[in-house]
């Protein structure tokens, strides 16, 4: 079994859209947490600012600190606490000296699980907490983005120009090939062999981490598998648990499929959209189930062994009820849906989808900064479907004022505005 993503040789660190925030917020803020699942360079972005390392995913390391708690805090500063929640009452440790004034820029914490039931304190107001996803678009094709999501949020009409020489093939090997940055460099069996090892990981060591009993592994993976279906869906979880029945067994329990959700969830596996509800208008019959997302669609894409080839053909398997479109148009829209979460974070805006009940207004996406919106619908799609469109201005007609743009996300080559206003941008022109 594959134990990690990448190969041990160091790699020159890529910034990160998440280091403008840190740049903003750690020399006023003496507590930062890292937050996110494992291999997406929560490690590598901490190194970048520490001048004292303390790695508690290491034994002799992890002893040390168990026996002498006000050693780990010590400088010089800033302090990296890699791994915190291996050593719980560090958390509570750092709180306290955050109390007891901490300067800024004292300790950076990073964690790939969120413990549960631990006995310590939220943290709030002395720790605060950004969640590190894999790469986004803009990271992996860096220089490429002519449109800001932060100018969309803005005032003003924002500016929609730019061409893009990438198309629908590079969309399913970016898919393919994810954002954990220590797996890009790989290609083929290889590839393939470090995600299939990282979910594998997972199931091994994730749930025992956590403390959480694990007594069926394959029941788990095949629902994960059935929820790799509903990628970008609202699919009940009724029929995804349905969905996750094996060869003349039952499916697994409610109360089994609960405690599955809870452990991936608190291990950043699961990154569920919420459904919309709106801070200044009132919409009435809205559908509040979240849509599905994993941290990354190359693993939704590696639990339904689905290459290049059967994405693009259409002839990758689906184990969940019928959707509407190919499996090859879900991960497309996870992958915009990833890259906007981390364009709002830098922004400080929301990601949420749209739905009302029965279906018949929906929007993909929907980005809210203090209480307006842009509104995007993602297709897979060189050009504007009507579809879209149809979405878009329906909503439009609800808001009013209040939403600030609409956007069709596309597979195509130029990023334009039709004379409708609708911004027709594609998908590796968008960017923070």
């Amino acid at each position: 079994m594959v134990s990690s993503l990448g190969p041990d040789a160091p790699r020159p660190y890529e910034r990160r859209i998440l280091d403008q925030i840190l740049d903003e917020l750690l020399p006023q803020l003496p507590a930062v947490a890292l937050e996110g699942a494992k291999a997406v360079g929560k490690t590598a972005t901490a190194l970048q600012r520490a001048t004292t390392i303390r790695k508690l995913d290491d034994p002799g390391q992890r002893a040390l600190a168990e026996a002498d708690l006000d050693r780990v805090l010590r400088g010089p500063y800033p302090v990296l606490i890699d791994e915190w929640q291996n050593v719980k009452a560090i958390w509570d440790k750092v709180r306290r000296a955050v109390d007891d004034g901490a300067a800024p820029a004292s300790f950076i914490l990073t964690g790939s699980a969120s413990p549960k039931d631990t006995g310590t304190h939220s943290g709030a107001g002395r720790i605060v907490s950004l969640r590190l996803r894999p790469m986004s678009l803009a990271e992996r094709w860096p220089h490429v983005a002519t449109v800001s999501l932060r100018e969309l949020l803005g005032a003003a009409r924002a500016e929609v120009s730019g061409r893009i020489d990438r198309g629908l093939e590079d969309y399913t090997d970016e898919i393919l090939r994810s954002g954990f940055p220590g797996v890009r460099a790989f290609s083929g069996r290889a590839l393939r062999a470090q995600i299939e090892g990282y979910l594998d990981r997972v199931v091994d060591r994730g749930f025992d981490e956590l403390g959480a009993q694990l007594r069926n592994p394959a029941a788990l993976m095949r629902w994960l598998r059935a929820y790799a279906a509903a990628v970008a869906t609202t699919t009940s979880f009724e029929k995804i648990r349905d969905a996750a029945s094996g060869r003349g067994e039952p499916p697994p329990a409610r109360t089994t499929v609960q405690s599955y959700r809870d452990v991936l969830e608190r291990l950043f596996l699961l990154d569920e959209l919420r459904g919309w509800q709106p801070s200044r208008n009132q919409l009435a019959q809205l559908a509040l189930s979240p849509k599905h997302h994993l941290a990354d669609p190359a693993l939704a894409a590696s639990l339904l062994d689905a290459g290049a080839d059967e994405l693009l053909s259409g002839r990758a398997t689906d184990f969940v009820t019928p959707r509407d479109g190919a499996l090859l148009g879900a991960l497309f829209e996870s992958l915009v849906t990833l890259s906007i979460k981390v364009y709002a974070q830098a922004a400080e805006a929301s990601v949420r989808h749209f739905r009302t009940r029965g279906g018949r207004h929906e929007v993909d996406l929907v980005v809210e900064h203090h209480g307006r919106v842009v509104a995007f619908e993602v297709k897979l799609s060189e050009t504007a479907r009507e579809d879209a469109i149809e979405h878009l201005n329906w909503l439009d007609a609800q808001l009013g004022d209040d939403l600030l743009d609409k956007v069709i996300i596309t597979t195509g080559r130029e990023a334009y505005r039709r004379k409708d206003g609708i911004a027709v941008i594609p998908a590796g022109l968008l960017g923070p």
